[in-house]
């Protein structure tokens, strides 16, 4: 059953729902509700457990903490693990599907969502992040993300915002998540996780989530070398080393993981509309993906695009290289785009109406092939009473963080892409699940 807690509920689980900025046209302060979904006690052998609480700051790039100085997270690699040279994101390497690959150890085109905006043809629907219908429905999601496998195997979890925390999946939701409010206080974030962690054991999480954006809007609108995305970088690290003094204050034997969805390139060029090349009547688009009515379509638009322009390759998508694992959902389009460099890719130029202004390339992105343009690499830091301190780790794909997580819970895996022996080294007692892993 799901509940919406209001602040006189929460205060009662010690749950308190932060302060929300005040709804447009009302007079009266509003709250963005917790929402507890009754799960029962949690089971007696998980309240044992350790805790995880796993941090994602969007778009924070692999070089960004010694690049700008992020003290208190770079502690974290001295008394845990990190990987100094970044973790590889997953093609493309954009927020929506690798929050959710983070989470599954599953590759986009495996779990289905393989852009932040997208087509099903089988469903003849639309997918898109600011889709709230879309976002909150499960159905659009495969694999069994960790707050839904803690959930089925009788530990609570709780979710302060992640990409795909607001629907049902695998049959399952957090049991406590928000539905995603970026106005509402990052301290305040922090003061609800803790509360959390301060419940009675039997309603307390074990796996818990949390995320800010503000690196990856910094770097964005100003691009990675600003004086923005420095400020940002010193913001969620103070938020970082805020964090990591209040879950030391509560004397539980909690792990801290730090990671980031991808990096940033400062873009290049204006518009790339593949429009020009190629006229896109009767085609479904969505950005730069194209989907073919039929196979003679898809092989007109690949026949007009492959040699159209130097920026970009195009592939049937059985063809697409296999590193990429972009190459057997049809969400994924046919023919696909692939960008050689920092461009910006879309199928065709929006139809103004007189008084529109065209809207311009951002000055930083993201979404590239991670092998050609590093700057996509993310961070990865952990620290805690399973992690052994100073740890560097090689760059490795992050499909293999969700293993990492089940293996300091103490939770079965389902079949998923990652390998729990990728990072079993940063952990104190290398102890790793046995399950079979589909690679």
């Amino acid at each position: 059953m799901l509940v919406p807690l209001r602040r006189a509920a929460l205060t009662a689980l010690l749950l308190l729902a932060p302060a929300a900025v005040p709804a447009q046209g009302f007079a009266q302060q509003f709250v963005t509700p917790v929402i507890a979904v009754d799960h029962g006690p949690e089971a007696a052998a998980q309240q044992q457990k350790h805790y995880v609480v796993m941090v994602s700051l969007d778009g924070f790039r692999w070089d960004y903490a010694k690049r700008y100085g992020a003290p208190h997270i770079l502690e974290l690699a001295k008394e845990g693990a990190s990987a100094p040279d970044g973790m590889i994101p997953s093609y493309p390497s954009l927020t929506f599907p690798n929050h959710y690959t983070l989470v599954t150890g599953l590759y986009p085109e495996h779990h289905g969502i393989v852009d932040n905006s997208f087509y099903d043809p089988a469903r003849n629907a639309r997918y898109a992040l600011g889709d709230q219908q879309a976002v909150t429905d499960g159905s659009w999601y495969g694999g069994v993300p960790l707050w839904s496998l803690a959930e089925k195997q009788g530990m609570r979890s709780a979710c302060f915002f992640w990409p795909g925390s607001e629907a049902e999946i695998a049959g399952q939701r957090p049991s406590y998540y928000l539905h995603f409010d970026n106005k509402i206080d990052d301290h305040q974030r922090i003061d609800t996780l803790i509360q959390w962690l301060q419940l009675p054991p039997e309603k307390r999480p074990h796996f818990l989530t949390l995320y800010y954006a503000d690196v990856d809007h910094a770097g964005h609108e100003h691009g990675p070398d600003s004086p923005e995305v420095a400020a940002a970088v010193h913001h969620v690290d103070e938020l970082i080393g805020e964090l990591h003094k209040k879950l030391d204050a509560l004397h539980l034997p909690i792990d801290l993981i730090v990671v980031s969805d991808h990096g940033m390139v400062r873009t290049q060029g204006s518009w790339i509309n593949l429009d020009q090349y190629v006229s896109m009547d009767g085609i479904q688009t969505i950005g730069p993906l194209l989907y073919a009515p039929d196979e003679a379509s898809a092989n007109h638009l690949y026949q007009k695009l492959k040699a159209a322009d130097a920026r970009f390759e195009v592939y049937r998508r059985d063809k697409v290289p296999a590193g990429l694992h972009f190459d057997s959902n049809p969400r994924e389009g046919d023919p696909v785009i692939v960008p050689k460099g920092p461009y910006s890719i879309r199928a065709q130029a929006p139809h103004l109406q007189p008084g529109q202004t065209e809207r311009p390339v951002l000055t930083g992105s993201h979404g590239y092939d991670p092998a050609g343009i590093p700057e996509m690499r993310a961070v990865f830091f952990a620290a805690g009473p399973d992690i052994r301190a100073g740890v560097a780790l090689k760059p490795f794909e992050n499909i293999n963080v969700f293993p990492f997580v089940t293996a300091i819970l103490g939770l079965e895996n389902p079949p998923i892409d990652g390998s729990p022996n990728v990072l079993s080294g940063a952990l104190k007692s290398n102890v790793v699940s046995n399950d079979e892993v589909k690679q």
